[in-house]
């Protein structure tokens, strides 16, 4: 969604003619895949940060417009609601010492950012979901003020038709409405994108997809929201049900949400960005002017605004992006599951587990994806979302005989997907240094069994055994996290519990 759109009453006759632009871009896609007209390999990642503005209270800041306009940077831009910001860095090609000059690059751009925010009494925040958000922040009152989330929180709930319903059963029970798309806010991510040829790309989706449980367990950093303890990593239901546009009705029917993990392996590129058009009615149908198979015709490379806008109203975990660069269209698989935070280093380490793990993946002679039932692939996710690091997996048994088996997170990663990763990025042609360093922070967390979402936890359980209230336990613990989120020790290595001058204050 990061398109600018201009806002506007659309007619009958835009969702018919952006359904014809939307076949017309689809056939032009196929031709460029039949063409081979698609980038060589290339290895380049890219990284996107969502993050929160906070107090020095722990308490959210609306004042994104305010902190952009003093960074003055095109690295930041914003996001849904008005203490939201992103952070994008540049692509970097996969190998050497690349985690730790990404660490160089977010310090840098991260310390600055804060110090910006700062001047507004803000502070920049790199966590899943703000422990202190209420209800009453995420109101549409609240959105960015930019044309594109308008426009398309108005088509979300011009779709639904009625309030949204979240309904969030986890540790505790969260039940509430809302009429806008803005509790969606709530959810800060780490994206991680990487360009692959179309030969490869069903191979690396399948493998993300895959992996999406063991990123999880390793990353859960969302257990809290409007005060209640759900789930340890709370945004996947969240975002599902904030931006649902299907009633109930449609949903009995089993028809497919916007948010969604898909329902099959893929063979090719081509399969998601045909199923996006199959199954989901336009939000935005903004037609450009561009005629992608005359263009096609004439030699060019045409642009696909109406796949690419499309593409973007549909939030798979994994998902397709084309993109244009220096003349060359190139396919990216853009990974969503990760939560931000706690520390650049943990994003550094789950970004070098992830591109370690799904190299590997995707290069195995006997496939996981051939081996694990989709559906059993998505129950792990969920399984994953709900328990965190203490999540059991169905996965492939190792050996000859075959089937699956049942086996904790924990041991799955440091017995089977850790080596997996190592060698995942030897073939990147990461430096040893890197790959240990930040691998071992994922080593760490399984030995210790803790990562941003449990450590939340314990903080805030320690901190009403000391008797605060529990608004005041979840503004401690997040103005603790803040503090040690700064000072960038990865999250395994954070002492549990308040100082005792932080439980007096509260």
């Amino acid at each position: 969604m990061g398109e600018k759109v201009v806002a506007g009453a659309f007619d009958l006759s835009d969702r018919q003619r952006y359904r014809t632009k939307l076949q017309q871009c689809l056939q032009g896609l196929e031709r460029l895949l039949e063409e081979k007209r698609f980038d060589r390999p290339k290895n380049l990642m890219g990284l996107e940060i969502e993050l929160n503005l906070a107090g020095d209270d722990g308490m959210p800041r609306m004042l994104n417009g305010q902190v952009l306009e003093r960074i003055a940077s095109r690295d930041f831009q914003t996001e849904l609601a008005m203490f939201n910001l992103e952070v994008n860095i540049a692509p970097h090609r996969l190998g050497g010492r690349v985690f730790d000059r990404l660490a160089e690059e977010l310090r840098t751009s991260l310390a600055y950012a804060h110090r910006k925010a700062g001047e507004v009494d803000a502070g920049i925040v790199m966590i899943g979901i703000l422990p202190t958000l209420e209800r009453d922040d995420l109101v549409s009152s609240n959105l960015s003020d930019v044309d594109r989330y308008v426009l398309l929180n108005d088509q979300i709930v011009a779709a639904r038709g009625e309030d949204f319903t979240l309904d969030i059963d986890g540790v505790e029970h969260l039940t509430c409405t809302s009429k806008s798309i803005a509790p969606e806010a709530a959810c800060t991510s780490v994206q991680l994108h990487l360009q692959v040829t179309p030969g490869r790309f069903a191979d690396v989706w399948n493998a993300a997809q895959a992996a999406t449980a063991a990123q999880i367990a390793m990353g859960a950093n969302s257990p809290f929201l409007f005060g209640r303890e759900l789930w340890r990593e709370s945004r996947p239901p969240l975002f599902q049900q904030s931006t649902d546009t299907r009633p109930p009705e449609l949903q009995a029917q089993g028809v497919r949400p916007r948010t969604w993990f898909g329902e099959r392996w893929i063979t090719s590129a081509f399969d998601l960005f045909e199923e996006n058009l199959r199954y989901y009615p336009a939000l935005l149908p903004i037609c450009d002017d561009e005629d992608p198979l005359a263009v096609l015709d004439a030699g060019g490379v045409p642009k696909l605004a109406e796949l690419v806008l499309h593409n973007g109203t549909v939030y798979r975990w994994n998902r397709p992006v084309y993109g244009i660069a220096d003349g060359v269209p190139h396919l990216r698989v853009e990974n969503r599951v990760l939560p931000a935070g706690p520390t650049i280093t943990d994003v550094l380490a789950n970004a070098a587990f992830y591109y370690g793990l799904i190299r590997a993946l995707a290069e195995d002679a006997r496939p996981v994806w051939t081996r694990l039932p989709f559906e059993a692939a998505e129950a792990n996710f969920d399984a994953a979302c709900r328990y965190g690091i203490e999540a059991r997996f169905t996965w492939p048994r190792r050996g000859r005989y075959g089937g699956t088996t049942e086996v904790d997170a924990v041991t799955l990663v440091r017995d089977e997907l850790l080596p997996l990763a190592e060698a995942g990025l030897d073939a990147w042609g990461v430096e040893p240094a890197d790959r240990d360093l930040y691998l071992g922070v994922i080593d760490e967390r399984c030995r210790r069994r803790v990562n941003g979402a449990s450590w939340q936890v314990a903080t805030f359980h320690r901190a009403l055994e000391g008797g605060l209230s529990r608004d005041a336990a979840l503004a401690a613990t997040t103005r603790l996290y803040a503090e040690l989120m700064r000072q960038g020790e990865p999250v395994h290595t954070w002492p549990v519990g308040l100082p005792e001058a932080a439980v007096r204050a509260g």
